[in-house]
């Protein structure tokens, strides 16, 4: 043991050194800590950093104690740290109301607030006068409440605080979706009120989700009521999010010294050591200096330039700050601790030496640590001129508590008082350490014996439902309901956990309600809520996944438990009623002990139970909630699931003729969607394709529009002849003969009817291209309408066994006379909204996509991990739109409630329904491939979702070589797994083939090669022939994303490739493979264009062509040189204003060409050497112009071959289709195009002299 003596006066003086910088301040009534003497605002942030050297200190004390007298001073010191804790929960407590609200809606007006009067604990300043929202405050107060009780200190004394503690949890647990105003209260650094997503306040909330879990506020003497609960997935969230971001702390803010916060003490929430490093090394090169380091990058606070008069900065002002940003000295003492938690003995030596020559001592001989340093008014050009050369002058508060704080923590770690471990007894310095391999435990259970009797016949054994007793198994959404009760208080006002979807993480886990054991199924298994899992193929996948998932992201003790449900109801058996080969080969590589590079354990329930994570349901035993549990405990234990009345199904015996007249509604779910290949092409298809309307029986003139004709057409009563394909008349179907159900043969829903898909055309009311259809489908169609005989619907609904039909008849009478409107059906009353209901489960039994998707946009299903998703996206730096552009496009630019987004999602596509549901589906896919693949979106800063689909279906229409029409109505098709592997397709820009085949529904076979075609089964008899799709891929290369890069062959001779004279018969009989050669540079035009794919390092260097010209003008969108004044060239905001410039052209391909023209003069800035500079506004569109031009007059093609080669913006679709390098590549005409029209230096020969080519 040390000399006491030694030891007592150290401690002795740094209780002084407490006393006269920061408990004397401590006000006697709340605790709290104001400002400064002149100043009674209270910070919590503040005050929390400013405490931790009093709790260091009274740890110091009871360590080393051997006479009362410090054993009375470590009390004292305890208590002063209670007092202040105790102090900042009152304050939030008052304001229970609000944190009540926030935890809907995480509004910026409903959060607690960031400072309080430290005299009253009162308010100080209205809710919108102020940057109130600030996550990583309170996740610090949530943080250093767990750490201190962890270390023997009780704060909290109540239950009723417990469950405030509990719901504050809930406060902080979306921080990865909530935008706030970060740890320097500005939001956006121009400080204009604007709030972002920060790093800091994401990881310091991840921090304290994971150190207050399972952790008892009373301590030693607490029980089950007294243990808080944070459900896994929400830390997991803040960790996958903020690893995506790190090094950036915002938008707007590139990098930013608070995040040593995140990745040291005290949050130590990264335990990723490379990108730990790589962040520490950012801020050290970007930020640090001689008197401390700078905040973030052009920082204006307490500059010489700033204007004192006003808080907020103009746009253009923000360049005025760089280089002389004022310099913090506490962040000295944040690396010193830093270098002693990870034992860096010279970074502790180098930075103690920095930070006592910047400390500055009073008269008493007391060290103190000024707020900051800032360069003065007369030397500021000097540091202009040369950076870190001028002295810098102490302002702000003397001394600054939270970086004296931190100064004596480090002075007692370095001296020996204390070691790194017990500043930290929960351990968080050790996130980083490896962890073993996890083993993932899967669980196969079947519904009930008749399908444990099947897969039996494979050499599968599994157990039931009923076989695991006593263990119960329940559907996650059972778990959202009991963690409903979690925090609730009515004496509070506090309604418990906002009932959000649980995640994997929680699912994996086994609970305990008293004697009783619970499992649950993971919620990507459960179809009640979406779609997704009623394709076999989509789910297995999802479940591959689910297992990759939980070995990277599981760090519960115990293995994790995954629970695979296999049963009828859910599609899992074939037309045969034998399981499908993809869940077969699932579970024989489940038996193998190794899926996807991960190991797994198959077994039995209950052979889990001793190695599985198991969590206590303590909370339901509040004998406050009273009759309120009990009653939902009972109901979710004892009730049986209800059977619903199969209204639309029909289990009668006896014939019935089918009636073959067509519905006055006939095609109405069809004429709703608004897919649409290419605008371009609707005029040509409306002057060229008549296979709309049966056209035989009346034509229209050629005067006459076509919308004009249609809308005569229904005025006059003639309806959509879907009889006739192509002029073909199709064969009468048979009478159907029913049967009645059976178990063990039939499916769980019975249907008989056509499935053929109609071939007549959707255009929809929502296309943006054509404003007359629109009006025509609203008002046209609304005058037949009217006239629709109600009752006759009804009557043809009981009538009616095709799907097709029901479905429109539903549709009609759902819009029309709503969800709630009663009707009879086979005797039996019921809703309109029933039959809805019963109609989607129909259409996914039988795998009607088409359908599935529309009754689900109908019935505003929301995918359940829709916000997860989003936020998955928007939080890597990629921005959303939904809905077709351009008229009703709605960008995305920051997270969302999961209920706002399905409104914006649905607004955004209008009557189309089946495009809201399919924009939800490719939201789910795109994040998935974000998590699993992110170089699939490198260079990709904004997707839009509705052009994807548009791309999608034109790839549709270029592969299967039918219309517009025909391709979206293939998309709308297309099983869950095949959508996705389309995406994936047209994400990578691998090439892939359709392969189609002649299909009896219902098969699950989605992705076979040979289709079924039994007809010995009764039920499918007298369903007709559909045609199915299956995507893959057509080769394995080389697909290279930058188009400089992606010229295979040379492009000399292109001008003896194109004939004088083109037929365009000749053209239908070329080689399919001589065809897509020569499209290849078309389509990849459109594909990046539409993807909004740029060149890598594209952003800066548009910045720096920025920089040497007055601005760029983009097709009359103006990118002014100012930007460069107010953002720096990394900076996230200046990425998204010039993608919001290219986003108005509105042809992928005629974007792309603006992209690489943008390409060009990035490259003779580069190599320019400084030498050129440009007074005026570069046009970027008259480049591609003249670029354009000069190939016409290089080819020699002929004017008539130009004109009707022309394409989108009046560019030669031979240009489009030309490779960017070489000597007659695309870039070369740019620059070419680029020395016609700027004044660049030129040769004779009017060669430009750049090395850009």
């Amino acid at each position: 043991m040390r000399n006491r003596s030694n030891s007592g006066v150290r401690l002795d003086y740094y209780q002084r050194l407490l006393n006269k910088t920061i408990l004397k301040f401590q006000n006697p009534v709340t605790g709290l800590l104001p400002s400064s003497e002149e100043n009674s605002h209270a910070w919590v942030r503040d005050n929390v950093y400013a405490i931790l050297s009093v709790w260091a200190l009274a740890l110091a004390y009871r360590k080393t104690a051997d006479l009362d007298e410090d054993r009375a001073k470590a009390y004292e010191l305890e208590q002063s740290v209670v007092k202040l804790m105790r102090g900042l929960l009152r304050c939030m407590m008052s304001q229970v109301e609000k944190l009540e609200k926030f935890k809907h809606t995480q509004h910026v007006n409903d959060c607690l607030h960031a400072k309080y009067c430290s005299k009253t604990g009162k308010t100080v300043v209205g809710d919108q006068a102020w940057g109130h929202l600030q996550i990583d405050a309170t996740s610090l107060f949530i943080l250093s409440l767990a750490q201190m009780t962890a270390s023997g200190l009780q704060i909290i004394f109540t239950l009723d605080e417990v469950s405030f503690v509990q719901n504050l949890i809930f406060y902080i647990e979306t921080a990865y979706r909530t935008p706030d105003y970060g740890i320097w209260e500005r939001g956006d650094k121009t400080n204009h009120g604007l709030p972002e997503l920060n790093s800091s306040s994401i990881g310091m909330a991840k921090a304290a989700l994971e150190a207050i879990n399972e952790l008892d506020l009373f301590g030693a003497r607490g029980g089950p009521l007294s243990v808080v609960h944070v459900l896994p997935d929400e830390a997991q969230q803040c960790q996958a999010i903020l690893l995506s971001m790190l090094p950036r702390e915002s938008n707007s803010k590139e990098i930013d010294a608070a995040l040593l916060t995140v990745i040291s003490f005290p949050a130590f929430a990264v335990d990723d050591l490379e990108k730990v490093e790589e962040t520490r090394e950012t801020i050290v090169s970007k930020l640090e200096g001689k008197y401390g380091f700078c905040r973030f990058l052009r920082d204006g606070y307490k500059t010489a330039r700033e204007d004192p008069n006003r808080l907020h900065y103009e746009p253009w002002e923000l360049q005025v700050f760089e280089r002389i940003e004022c310099q913090w000295p506490m962040f000295f003492a944040f690396f010193v601790l830093d270098g002693l938690f990870n034992g860096k003995e010279e970074q502790v030596k180098k930075y103690s030496e920095k930070l006592e020559s910047v400390m500055l001592k009073t008269d008493e001989g007391i060290n103190m640590i000024p707020e900051l340093y800032t360069v003065q008014k007369e030397k500021v050009e000097q540091e202009y001129r040369n950076p870190n050369s001028q002295k810098r002058d102490p302002i702000g508060k003397l001394p600054h508590r939270w970086g004296q704080s931190l100064y004596i923590m480090s002075k007692l770690v370095q001296e020996g008082f204390l070691s790194p471990g017990e500043l930290d007894p929960l351990n968080r310095r050790l996130v980083s350490e490896p962890k073993p391999d996890i083993v993932v435990q899967v669980v196969i259970l079947a519904e009930d014996d008749y399908i444990q009797g099947k897969l039996l016949e494979h050499d599968i054994k599994v157990q039931t439902m009923e076989e695991v007793r006593p263990l119960q198994v329940f559907p996650a959404r059972v778990l959202t309901q009991i963690y409903s009760l979690l925090g609730k208080n009515k004496k509070l006002g506090l309604t418990g956990r906002p009932k959000n979807e649980i995640g994997l993480l929680a699912t994996s886990k086994l609970y305990t309600f008293h004697d009783q054991i619970l499992a649950f199924i993971p919620q990507m298994a459960d179809e009640h809520q979406f779609y997704l899992p009623k394709d076999t193929h989509l789910k297995l996948d999802m479940f591959a996944n689910d297992v990759g998932s939980l070995s990277s992201y599981w760090s519960s003790l115990g293995r994790p438990l995954l629970i695979f449900p296999v049963s009828s109801n859910l599609n899992s058996l074939d037309v045969g009623h034998n399981p499908p080969g993809a869940l077969i080969g699932t579970i024989r590589k489940l038996q193998s002990g190794y899926i996807a590079g991960t190991r797994v354990h198959l077994g039995n329930l209950a052979d889990f139970v001793t190695t599985s994570c198991i969590t206590k349901l303590s909370f339901l035993r509040d004998p406050s909630h009273g009759e309120e549990v009990k009653n939902m405990i009972g109901d979710i234990f004892n009730r049986a699931p209800e059977a619903r009345p199969r209204l639309l199904s029909s289990t009668r015996i006896k014939m019935r003729p089918r009636s073959h007249s067509k519905s006055s509604v006939h095609g109405i779910v069809r004429r709703s969607r608004s897919i649409q290949v290419d605008p371009a092409q609707a005029k040509e298809r409306s002057s060229s394709q008549s296979y709309w309307f049966n056209y035989s029986e009346e034509g229209y003139s050629e005067d006459e529009t076509l919308q004009e004709s249609l809308s005569r057409k229904f005025e006059r009563g003639v309806t959509v002849d879907h009889e006739q394909e192509n002029g073909v008349p199709i064969p009468p179907r048979s009478q159907d003969v029913e049967f009645p159900i059976q178990r063990p043969s039939s499916p769980s829903l019975h249907l008989k009817g056509s499935l053929h898909p109609l071939t007549y055309s959707h255009q929809s009311p929502c296309s943006s291209s054509s404003p007359q259809l629109f009006h025509f489908f609203h008002q046209g169609a609304t005058k037949q309408e009217n006239a629709i005989n109600v009752n006759e619907l009804v009557e043809q609904l009981n009538n009616s066994e095709v799907l097709h039909e029901q479905a429109d008849i539903i549709h009609y009478l759902y819009l029309h006379k709503g969800p709630d409107w009663e009707i009879t059906i086979d005797g039996k009353k019921c809703c309109i909204k029933e039959l809805l209901v019963e109609l989607y489960e129909k259409a996914g039994h039988w795998k009607h996509w088409g359908l599935v998707r529309h009754t689900a946009g109908l019935l505003k299903k929301r995918v359940e991990e829709l916000a997860l998703a989003a936020t998955d996206l928007l939080v890597r730096q990629k921005q959303l739109s939904v809905g077709l552009p351009p008229d009703r496009e709605r960008v995305i630019m920051r997270p969302l409630p999961p209920d706002d987004l399905a409104r914006i999602i649905f607004d955004a596509c209008g009557e189309d329904l089946s495009t809201a549901s399919l924009t939800q589906e490719l939201l789910i896919y795109l994040a998935m491939f974000i998590r699993t693949e992110p170089k699939l979106f490198n260079e990709m800063l904004r997707l839009r979702v509705g052009l994807i689909i548009q791309v999608m279906a034109s790839e549709l229409a270029r592969t299967l070589k039918c219309s517009g029409d025909e391709a979206s109505d293939h998309l709308l098709n297309l099983s869950p797994f095949e959508m996705k592997t389309l995406l994936h397709h047209i994400l990578s820009g691998k090439e892939f083939i359709i392969s189609t085949g002649t299909l009896i529904r219902p098969s699950h076979e989605v992705g076979r090669s040979k289709w079924s075609t039994d007809l010995d089964s009764d039920e499918h008899t007298n369903v007709e022939d559909e045609c199915r799709l299956s995507v893959s891929t057509k080769k394995v290369g080389e697909e290279a994303t930058e188009f400089a890069k992606l010229s295979r062959k040379p492009h000399a001779k292109m001008q003896k490739s194109i004939p004088r004279h083109i037929d365009p018969t000749d053209l239908e009989k070329e080689d399919d493979q001589e065809s897509d050669r020569q499209g290849q540079w078309l389509r990849r035009r459109r594909l990046d264009g539409a993807l909004n794919r740029v060149p890598v390092g594209f952003y800066p260097r548009v910045w720096k062509v920025l920089k040497m010209c007055h601005g760029l003008v983009i097709e009359g969108q103006h990118l002014p040189h100012s930007l460069t004044r107010e953002m720096t060239p990394g900076e996230f905001k200046f990425a998204l204003h010039v993608e919001m410039v290219l986003n108005k052209i509105p042809q992928p391909e005629y974007r792309q060409l603006m992209v690489e023209a943008l390409m060009v003069l990035t490259l003779m800035t580069e190599n320019d050497n400084n030498k050129l500079s440009f007074p005026t506004l570069i046009h970027v569109d008259k480049i591609v112009q003249a670029a354009n031009a000069i190939y016409l007059k290089d080819q020699e093609i002929p004017s008539d071959v130009v004109e009707h080669a022309k394409g989108a913006a009046g560019i030669c679709l031979h240009f489009y289709d030309t490779a960017p390098s070489g000597r007659f590549g695309t870039m070369s005409y740019l620059c070419r195009a680029l020395a016609t029209i700027l004044p660049i230096p030129v040769d004779k020969d009017a060669n430009v002299d750049c090395a850009i080519s």
